[in-house]
């Protein structure tokens, strides 16, 4: 027994140094001439010995790996070398699918094991592709000093695989690292980075895949619905293997005859909390932090939307809670965002995003912009300009707007009550008072619905109106005098109960302070706001299709689209920035292929590196494009955003995960609260409604 001990001490020495023998080489035969003596019986402790010397793994990964997994992957990996040693297969590959159970069975099988082996994953780049990769701490050269001893178990979509590295080493500094640590991936080309298949977290780990279900943020797609998604996956899959393990079985049943019962299948491995999900997917998401900051920092515009918003900084909890008052984001006429801050006020500490901005159109070498629409402070009552316009002192020519919708909701706070009989009408009459239709489109329009009418009984839609139509502000002058009439020609109108629409006096008081803003709302001289995308025919009529850029209404339906994007009524700091980063990439990315016309292609992709690279080699060698890019990734360029604005006006730090997946990073700690039972789903699109109505 202690020489069985000591051959399996030195087995496991030696496969964990170079992942070559680790079992001794069978005594040589006897000689012909001369009959061997009979060996005496063995001990039955030695028969297990020899028996579990046939599985040539690391003892660390035989605590690892369940007992169906050991024995073919065993076999899978090593090879008898001349001299009987069992080395390492030198034919490596990336994924090692098991045997599973025979077709056919001539007899009941005497395990359950082929019935539940999973796949495994080994990751080792250096004896795979040869690469030469440097130590993290000296720089100097990895050499590989075996196989890693930690086994990961990886939750996947239906069930779980099981995933090995090989060992490196640093001569010179003598330190030893993992190949699947990012320190060493990064080192690849993205094409055999992307091969990885997995965020690695502290003990347990996570496929991709189950992470993307988390990416694409709609009402009720939160942690806790993912979870309940892979329990129900996890247990269809578990129960589809029992079922053709007890049918296989079955088959060998004979009535009459009673049988000793077989084994039971292994318990189905439960699926990890939706806080582990949560906080493994920050982590993914943390890991591509430069990528997603580059690419909100890519973003440029020649007319910007500058809004706030109170709805999301709610939801900030725990050490972050009411540390934030208000959201502000600039936007382009794309409907892009460029940047997005969280401050403690309003207006209050945005002098560092706005030198951001002007310094990242500085080192692009790109125009700037010409108008600023945003909600307050467009002018002071001496001129010179609001408080916004001195944000931007290196964009003397920018010109600030009010946001009309914003205007004409100031008005209609003179109103009783929005229910009222005749608020529609009023607000016809002011949207008419402050718009004129480009007359040259409304006959155009008007042309092609008359064919249209007589071939298919259309009717007259204004949302029609506003995509093939442009309008424009009637002036200064004429739009206060209108203004003042329509305010004059329904400040004593009723409804049939005799209930005035306008509070005379409060409605008094809002016109005169809202007077002076008359101005702010007019369209910018030498500014084009609409944009043709498209032609349309109707009634034999080909209509252009026109994209307004005039207003905010687009970042009202970003923060809308950020409320739906952060799951439930709470966030972490944390979490909250990592939200918000993934949901602004993939909200700037939409936009850039509608705005390119490409939204109905059949392919989508929000991983701009990689979707930029693929679109450098396709075209460096073959000349075509086989995915196209919509926006260039540039540089990062330092800017805040989010949180860690924020954290920069307190001098906190945002908290990042620890590049060691072995290190606890608290994951194993998370509390998730349970997502709203309900979310408002009656919002509207306002971003397409903007377009639509070209406001």
């Amino acid at each position: 027994m202690v020489e069985a001990a000591a051959a399996a001490a030195a087995g496991e020495q030696e496969l964990s140094a170079s992942a070559s023998s680790a079992a001794a080489p069978p005594p040589p035969p006897p000689c012909p001439s001369v009959p061997p003596p009979s060996p005496p019986p063995p001990p039955p402790a030695a028969t297990s010995t020899t028996a579990a010397a046939q599985v040539v793994l690391l003892e660390s990964w035989k605590r690892s790996l369940p007992p169906e997994q050991q024995d073919w992957l065993s076999k899978a990996l090593f090879v008898r070398d001349k001299t009987g040693r069992a080395v390492l297969t030198k034919e490596l590959q990336l994924w090692y699918h098991p045997p599973g159970p025979l077709l056919t069975y001539s007899q009941p099988p005497a395990s359950p094991d082929a019935f539940f082996q999973r796949p495994f994953f080994l990751w080792a780049p250096y004896r795979m592709w040869q690469y030469s990769l440097k130590c993290p701490s000296c720089a100097h050269k990895l050499t590989s000093c075996g196989l890693y001893k930690t086994v990961r178990k990886v939750l996947d979509l239906d069930g779980w695989y099981y995933m090995g590295t090989e060992y490196l080493e640093c001569r010179y500094c003598m330190k030893k690292v993992a190949a699947w640590a990012r320190s060493v991936r990064e080192q690849l080309d993205l094409g055999h980075q992307l091969l990885f298949p997995a965020e690695l977290a502290y003990r347990l780990s996570c496929d991709k895949k189950v992470l993307g279900q988390m990416k694409g943020r709609t009402l009720g797609n939160s942690a806790n619905r993912l979870r309940s998604f892979l329990v129900e996956c996890h247990t269809e899959e578990w129960m589809s293997r029992c079922l053709l393990y007890l049918e296989t079985i079955n088959k060998f049943q004979v009535a009459g005859v009673r049988l000793a019962p077989p084994p039971r299948p292994p318990a189905m491995q439960p699926v990890p909390t939706s806080g582990w999900l949560l906080s493994t997917y920050a982590r993914e998401t943390f890991s591509r932090l430069e990528e997603l900051q580059a690419g909100v920092t890519s973003i440029f515009g020649s007319i910007l939307k500058m809004d706030s918003t109170k709805k999301i900084v709610r939801k900030l909890a725990g050490a972050d809670s009411r540390t934030a008052q208000w959201m502000t984001s600039v936007g382009n006429e794309l409907g892009q965002v460029l940047i997005c801050v969280l401050t403690a006020a309003e207006g209050y500490g945005l002098r560092d995003m706005t030198e951001g901005l002007q310094q990242r159109y500085e080192q692009a070498e790109r125009c700037p912009p010409q108008v600023l629409y945003v909600n307050r402070d467009c002018c002071r009552p001496g001129g010179n300009g609001g408080a916004v316009a001195a944000l931007f002192p290196s964009w003397p020519q920018l010109q600030v707007r009010l946001d009309i919708r914003h205007f004409i909701r100031r008005l209609a706070a003179g109103v009783t009550a929005e229910s009222h009989p005749l608020y529609p009408a009023f607000m016809r009459r002011i949207s008419a008072a402050i718009f004129e239709w480009d007359a040259e489109d409304v006959s155009l329009l008007s042309t092609a619905r008359q064919g249209q009418q007589y071939r298919r009984g259309s009717v007259e839609n204004a949302r029609e109106t506003a995509r093939h139509c442009r309008r424009r502000t009637r002036g200064a002058q004429e739009t206060e005098r209108l203004l003042d009439e329509a305010i004059q020609a329904f400040m004593g109108a009723t409804d049939t109960m005799n209930i005035p629409l306008l509070d005379r006096a409060r409605m008094e008081e809002i016109w005169t302070r809202q007077r002076k803003h008359v101005a702010c709302i007019q369209d910018p001289a030498g500014v084009q706001l609409y944009t043709k995308t498209g032609e349309l025919t109707k009634g034999d009529v080909v209509l252009p299709v026109y994209r307004c850029a005039r207003g905010s209404t687009s970042l009202e339906s970003f923060h809308l689209h950020l409320n739906r994007f952060i799951p439930g009524t709470s966030a972490s700091g944390c979490n909250f920035q990592m939200f918000l980063l993934e949901g602004l990439t993939r909200w700037n990315e939409d936009r850039a292929q509608v705005a390119a016309g490409a939204q109905n292609t059949g392919m989508k992709c929000y991983a701009g590196q990689k979707q930029h690279c693929l679109y450098q080699l396709a075209q460096r060698l073959l000349g075509v494009t086989l995915a196209e890019t919509y926006s260039k990734p540039l540089l990062y360029t330092g800017e805040l955003i989010g949180m860690s604005y924020l954290y920069a006006q307190t001098g906190r730090v945002l908290q990042m995960f620890p590049d060691d997946p072995d290190d606890p990073d608290g994951s194993e700690e998370v509390v998730l609260e349970e997502d709203e039972a309900e979310e408002d789903d009656e919002h509207r699109d306002l971003l397409q409604e903007a377009l639509d109505e070209g406001v």
